[in-house]
Formats: structure tokens, sequence, C-alpha cells
């Protein structure tokens, strides 16, 4: 009988393999009847450990890697935990989970992350990942996917300029990078915009991952690797900085996967840190799903870094520290040995594995056929949409950035009567999608957008390629000279920056700058300067030079990105980006990219991002121009001053008395909270999309290098008509906004004046311990 109901198994499991999803449980298999783990009606948690109960101990160390084997005598399939969705459903990886090789050929390029992240808008955010959450399950549903598990977000700092993976992020500044991680993760995973839906039985619309944990940002530098990196992070730079990010996630975004960096910090690898993953993640932050490798970083941790003695011990400081599967093979190979030398127990295993089919049960992959259950009615035809497409029209206007605009050069006149468009970015498509990015519904270039606006536009591309080791400077001129307007299309791509290659100055390539500065010196009128890169360049000879009339920074702007860049050239589009990143000049890079101080230093180390750096700077966070002009009044705050009624105080060197924040629970935070309001007026002639960023500073400011210069509370955008005015609201809690990281990475508020800031506008608010 035993032997019939195995025979059984097989031959469904090899037959359904090609005809549906992956999936286990199939109601139309009666022997699904005889396993736990196929009831819906008992816990996850139970399911799980049904199934851990039922595997030999090498099935067990199969399921440790990222490609873990189907166990055809229970009916469980394949199943890939490596899929990749950064900005859009991509068929990354040597193994990938995601096939675009059926009736899915592409799915929808958004913006890279970081110019979305330009627009300063949570909810746009929100509407991308649900996006790219169906489209996923969409994939899945046409039997092109081996899994459901996404290795997105990216939400570690953008800390120095010339990480090759900056563009991966959100940016520089822990509020916008937690903010988008919350947003992203609800978004992707099927929850409601304000995490209040309750999913059907826990079911996921798709595993989010949020990644690096922790303090990741530096990967090839100077013959220095992220396998080998030692960051060396205090801890008011951990508590305040780094961390924060992931918090969120995990919190408020309750992700189901975090992945574990390669690099150490304070000497300790990412993914053999039980602190960071069982203390703190799961213990603290009540994390609940399952953390991944990243891919080899098992191995380093003997191999490159000799942190352990052995494979074996490399084995047993993983899964001991609380890491569930390892991206790469070194789990599948060295397991049993570390097994059979008792640095592991049976025990470690099981926990790690109950975590991993956890998150399987929760996606729905163990309750039959997934496309007669929630989420099954998605099909091929709802990626690359109308509608899909149409938001990631949406979120490149959105996110693209006028950094300069003299004399209202931009828009240009839709009845120009000649214009030339120069430079190697102009009509390439394959750039516009940065990395990470899958087959795109569609390809439109700068150049062949604006030519929708002017027909014959001359194109020239300037140099041989964005590296520009070879510029036509003369025939780029004489076509400057003979056109009424000039758009040169610049900028860094792939070969510049990307994962595994940092950059080693801040200048744009090449000669790429004798070429721009050539041919605003021969053209008639000034000339406007498209840059399209993630990182931050030093611009500022363009910056500085009259005959550069306009810059915009459109990041790598997607599948649409093209139309959109057209747009807000010809006034279509007014745009309303803001720089999610401090752009420095080229001396920013005497700082050692291996410093990981965030504060500045008397002996002359200028700190890192708005908050706490100190020196000269090409443009601001959060600078961004309009075609319109905004103003900003504040209404008069709820309450002036806030008290914290602490009977114990503490005073700091400052004489300054203070509360800590752990002691104020959370009671006395929800009290020592205020509202403000701030009147936005659009001042201008163009409707307009206008984020509005809300800062704060201490009345001692960060005189002593220990507190920031300033400090983003929030953010929202309105959208005003010309000359209409409207209102946003923002609640500030000291706790939440007013407090920073002393010495030993412990949260404070300080008494005293802060002032709350949005443009040059300033309100003063008073704390009182």
């Amino acid at each position: 009988m035993a032997k019939m109901i195995l025979l059984l198994l097989i031959l469904f499991f090899l037959h359904g393999v090609d005809s549906s999803p992956p999936h286990a449980c199939d109601a139309s298999n009666p022997t699904t009847k005889l396993f736990q783990f196929c009831r819906t009606d008992l816990s996850v948690n139970r399911r799980a450990r049904d199934i851990v109960s039922r595997l030999t101990v090498d099935e067990k160390i199969s399921q440790l890697v990222n490609s873990a084997p189907g166990i055809p005598r229970l009916g469980v399939p394949a199943y890939q935990w490596w899929s990749e969705a950064l900005h859009g459903v991509a068929d990354v990886g040597p193994t990938p989970g995601i096939r675009f090789n059926g009736m899915v050929k592409a799915a929808t390029s958004f913006p890279q992350v970081i110019l979305s992240a330009a627009s300063f808008d949570s909810y746009l955010w929100f509407r991308i990942a649900q996006v790219i959450g169906k489209e996923a399950r969409g994939v899945y549903n046409a039997g092109q996917a081996k899994g459901m598990t996404f290795w997105a977000p990216n939400i570690n700092i953008f800390r120095d300029p010339r990480w090759g993976r900056g563009q991966e992020t959100p940016g520089e500044d822990p509020t916008v990078t937690g903010a988008y991680a919350v947003a992203y993760v609800r978004g992707l995973q099927g929850d409601s915009f304000d995490g209040k839906k309750t999913l059907s039985g826990g079911h996921l619309q798709a595993s989010a991952c949020c990644k690096h944990f922790t303090a990741y940002d530096l990967d090839r530098w100077k013959g220095i690797t992220r396998y080998v990196f030692n960051a060396q992070v205090s801890l008011a730079d951990m508590a305040e900085t780094y961390q924060p990010p992931f918090k969120k996630c995990i919190e408020e975004g309750r992700a189901s996967g975090i992945m574990c960096a390669y690099n150490r910090v304070n000497g300790i690898p990412s993914c053999a840190d039980p602190n960071l993953l069982t203390r703190t993640a799961r213990g603290l932050w009540h994390f609940n799903g399952y953390i991944t490798s990243d891919c080899d970083a098992v191995s380093i941790i003997y191999d490159d870094q000799g942190y352990a003695k052995t494979p074996e011990h490399a084995v047993a400081d993983v899964l001991k520290a609380g890491m569930d599967v390892n991206c790469g093979s070194y789990l599948q190979n060295h397991t049993k040995s570390a097994l059979q030398q008792k640095k592991v127990s049976e025990a470690d295993i099981n926990r790690a594995l109950i975590n991993l089919f956890s998150v399987r049960i929760r996606l729905g992959l163990f309750n039959g056929d997934p496309t007669k259950l929630t989420y099954g009615n998605i099909s091929p035809n709802d990626i690359c949409s109308p509608s899909h497409q149409a938001l990631a029209l949406e979120a490149a206007r959105n996110g693209i950035v006028l950094l300069k605009n003299v004399l209202k050069l931009l828009p240009l006149s839709k009845r120009s009567v000649s214009l030339a468009v120069i430079g190697p970015n102009a009509h390439v498509t394959k750039t516009l999608l940065g990395n990470y990015a899958g087959p795109p519904c569609k390809n439109v270039t700068p150049l062949d957008a604006i030519r929708g606006y002017v027909k014959n536009a001359v194109y020239h591309k300037g140099c041989d390629s964005v590296a520009c080791s070879n510029a036509a400077v003369e025939q780029a001129v004489a076509i400057a000279r003979n056109a009424e307007r000039v758009v040169l299309i610049m900028g860094l791509d792939q070969t510049q920056e990307k994962e595994d290659m940092d950059r080693v100055d801040l200048s744009l390539p090449g000669k790429q700058r004798e070429l721009i500065t050539s041919v605003a010196k021969a053209a008639k009128r000034p000339v406007v300067l498209v840059l399209i890169c993630g990182g931050p360049v030093d611009v500022s000879f363009a910056k500085d030079n009259d005959k550069i009339g306009s810059i915009v920074w459109a990041g790598y702007p997607g599948e649409a990105g093209g139309v959109a860049l057209a747009e807000i050239l010809f006034g279509d589009h007014n745009p309303g980006g803001r720089l999610p990143v401090t752009w420095y000049p080229q001396n920013f890079v005497n700082v050692k990219m291996t410093d990981m101080r965030m504060r500045s230093s008397p002996s002359g180390y200028p700190g890192r991002t708005y908050r706490f750096y100190k020196g000269p700077k090409v443009f601001e966070f959060g600078h961004g121009l309009s075609y319109t002009t905004y103003s900003y009044q504040f209404k008069t705050l709820a309450q002036n001053t806030l008290y914290l009624n602490q009977s114990k105080p503490q005073t700091n060197s400052d004489s300054l008395r203070y509360a800590l924040v752990s002691e104020m629970g959370r009671e006395s935070c929800d009290t020592a909270k205020t509202k403000v309001s701030i009147v936005v007026e659009n001042q201008g002639e163009m409707a307009g999309k206008h984020p509005v960023l809300m800062f704060m500073r201490h009345e001692k400011g960060g005189e002593d290098g220990t507190r920031a210069e300033k400090q983003l509370v929030g953010f929202k955008s309105i959208v005003l008509s010309n000359r209409e005015k409207g209102e946003v609201e923002f609640e500030v809690g000291v706790c939440e906004h007013l407090s920073r990281a002393n010495e030993v990475g412990v949260m404070v508020v300080e008494e005293g004046k802060y002032f709350l800031t949005v443009g040059n506008s300033e309100l003063p608010l008073t704390v009182n311990v």
C-alpha cells in the first residue's frame, strides 16, 4: 500500500510540474489527505513542523540552499528562493526563479529605485510595488516561476557617492529609506498602504526580502571588496543610521524575508551574528520570516575572511546565529559533516526549515493549485497592462529632477525650428533601466521621444561610449552651431557603476566634460544638459557655466523614461523631483570609502550625508526646481511646547537635560506629539505636483559634531493648479522625530528649542524634560 501511494505521488508530481505552477497538496490527489501539512485549517507553524518531521536528514540538508530540490515522495516540488524584483520582475542570476521563455516575455520596468525615491511619494512607491507583486504572481500562475520569494528591496544607506549599488537604494536618509521599505514590502506582499489589511490566512501575494543586513555599502573599491570588508561602525551610527530602515521594514512593513550581508560589522560576519539575526531581528523587532545569506556569503566566512576555522564551523556559525537558507551550495556540501562532527544539531537544521516552509505555506504554495486560490485570477494579460505602463511613466515623470534652469530656458518650445541632440546616452534603451532589470514591456530612447516633438532633430553620439575615451568634438560642435537649441544627454551607465564596481572619482567619464563645454561654447543659445546616472557626479563646471542654462537629472528612468524626459523638456509635465542624496564635489574622493563614520571630526573628516557633512556641495539633498514657484507658510502648532514629564532626567556634557526614549514608554511617547500644518501656494502659471519636505534642527545645531545639522521629519506631496493654495499636515513626535543617538547608541531626547523648517520658513518648538 505504501509503495502504491509513493508511486501515485511521484507520477502526480512529475505530471503537475509542466501543466500548472509548482505547488503541493493538490486537492485532486487523494494522498494529500494523509498529510497534516496540507490541512489549511491548521496553523502555519504546525503545518511547517509536520513537513519537517517527515524529512530524512539528507532531505533536510538539501532544503538549506536557494535551489531546493523537490521531494517527490511527499509531492513537494522544487523551489527557487532567489528571484529579483528591485524595480520590476526580473530574470537575474545564474539560476533565475523567473523565466521569460513562455507566454510572458516581459514585465513592467519601473525607474531604478534612486529615481523613484526622488518623487518623495510613499503612495507612489506602494503602487509600484503592488504592480510588481501582481506581475510576479502572474508570471508564477503562467508556470514561468520556480518561486515567489523576491530579494528586494535594497534598503542600505547610500552613504558614499561612489558606491556602485547606490542606484538600487532610496538614498542617504534613514527616514526616507525606512518609508520606502514599508511601502515596498506592503505593496509587494499584498498588504494595504496603511498596513491594516488582514491577509486571508496570512496568504502573501509575493514575499519581500529587505537587504543587506547590515551596514553594507561598499562593493569593490581600490582593491577592497565586500567579501572581506570589515565595517567599523559606532554604536551611535548603527542606532541612528544603519539599522532604522531594517527596523521599519520588519516592524511596520512585516517583511517575510531578510538577507544578511557579505561584510563583517565590527569584526563579525553579518550572517554569523546572533545578536543581529536572532536577538535583534527576531527578538527585539519580532521578525516573522526567513533569513537568507547573500550569494556565497557563507563560504567566504571560512575561505576569505578566515573567521571560521573550518567549513563545518562556518556552517555552525550561521545556523546557530539564525540564518535559514544559503544562497549557494555551501550548506549542501558541509552541513552533513558539521552534523557528524556535532558542530550543529538536527534541531538547528529543523529551526531553519520550519522558517523556510512557513513562508512557502504563507505564499499559498501548499494549499493546492494556486490558480484556484487567492491571486489565482492574475494572468499574463495583467502583465505589461496599459495601467501598469502608465504607472511606469508617472513614476519617471515624478522622479526626474530639474537641477538648474537659468532664465527659464526650459521648457523648450514645441515649435523649435531646429534641435540638436548630442551624447552617448541619447539613443539608448538598456541604459535607462539600470541594474537588476528584466526585459521591459517596451523601449523608447530619449532621442525617439524627443523626435515626437521635433521630428527632424539632428543626432550625434558625441562619444564612442559613455566612457568617452574618444570624443568627436569637432563634429558635435559643427552640429551645435547650426541648431536653434541643443540638448546634451550624458552621464553614466552600468560600465561605470554597478554591483561589484564602485567608482574612484565623481567626475563625468573620459572626455565628456570637454565635449559638453565645447558644444556649449559653440551653441547659439545656452544648452540643456541631461544626466542619466544613478550616483551623483560633480558637474560644478556646468552649474557655474552660463552657456549651460539647464541641468536635468533623469537617474535611470526605466522603460518609460525617454518619454517622461521629453515631456519635461517640452513642458507637457512640470518637474517636481528632489534629490534623495547629496551631490559632493570631486575632492570628496580624498575621503576613504572604508570610513563608515557619519559624523564629522575635528581632524578634518567632513562627515557624510546632509545630516552631518560639513563641506562644499554641488547640489544639496532635497534640491529640485520646478517650472513654477512654491511658497510655504507655517500655521500655528497645536502645541508649541511639549513636556516629557520625566521624574529623573539626566544631564549631558552640554548641561542639557535629556530623557531616554527607552524609559519614556509608549504612552509617554504617544502623548509627546503635536501637529503642524503648512500652507503651500503655487505662485506660478503652471500646475504641478510638489513634494514638501519638513526638517528639524536643535538650537545648538551640529556645532559639536554629535547632533545632525538638520534631520528630515517627514515628506508629503501636494498637487496644485496655478495660483492655488493647499495644506499639508505633519505629526511631530518627540520620540520618533526629535531624538538622537548618544555615544553608546541609546536614543535620547534633549530639552531646549527645536526649529521645524520647510524651505525658508521656520517654526520654533520647545521641549521641556
